[in-house]
């Protein structure tokens, strides 16, 4: 004896619309997009404020070098825009304590501050940026 396979039931076309996944990918890429992209510019808006993060650092270190030794704010504020080849700094931005060394006691210390307000780059985010410091510390005459 031999079995016959039939056909399914046609559906009407409605249910058939209903039932059917077509186009279930194109709305959970439409759904999922906007956060990818997001997150990708948060990433990226990170990135870009830790590496002036560090090149604040590594300015203000260089100055508070060359003020230890040189004993010269002047030399000193030039020595941090020089090492920050990548920001663009002012003399306003650029804070050495004390102005000189000279006549302070053995373990004076000076301080150079460089201060900077990165701005978001993608304007996604805000458009306020976010304010960066450069802190470094040594001992008056080296």
């Amino acid at each position: 004896m031999r079995t016959q396979c039939r056909p399914a039931p046609p559906r009407s076309r409605l249910a058939g619309r209903l039932l059917g996944e077509r186009g279930a990918a194109a709305v959970e890429f439409a759904l999922v997009v906007p956060v990818l992209v997001f997150l990708l510019l948060g990433i990226i808006e990170y990135s870009k404020a830790f590496q002036v993060q560090a090149t604040l650092a590594d300015a203000a270190r260089e100055g508070a070098r060359v003020m230890a030794l040189a004993n010269d704010s002047g030399s000193a504020r030039t020595a941090v825009k020089t090492a920050a080849t990548t920001v663009s700094l002012a003399d306003a931005q650029i804070t050495v304590t004390p102005a000189s060394c000279a006549g302070a006691a053995l373990t004076a210390n000076v301080t150079v501050t460089v201060t900077y307000h990165q701005p978001f780059l993608s304007g996604f985010l805000g458009g306020t940026g976010v304010d960066l410091t450069g802190t470094a510390v040594m001992r008056c005459g080296g």
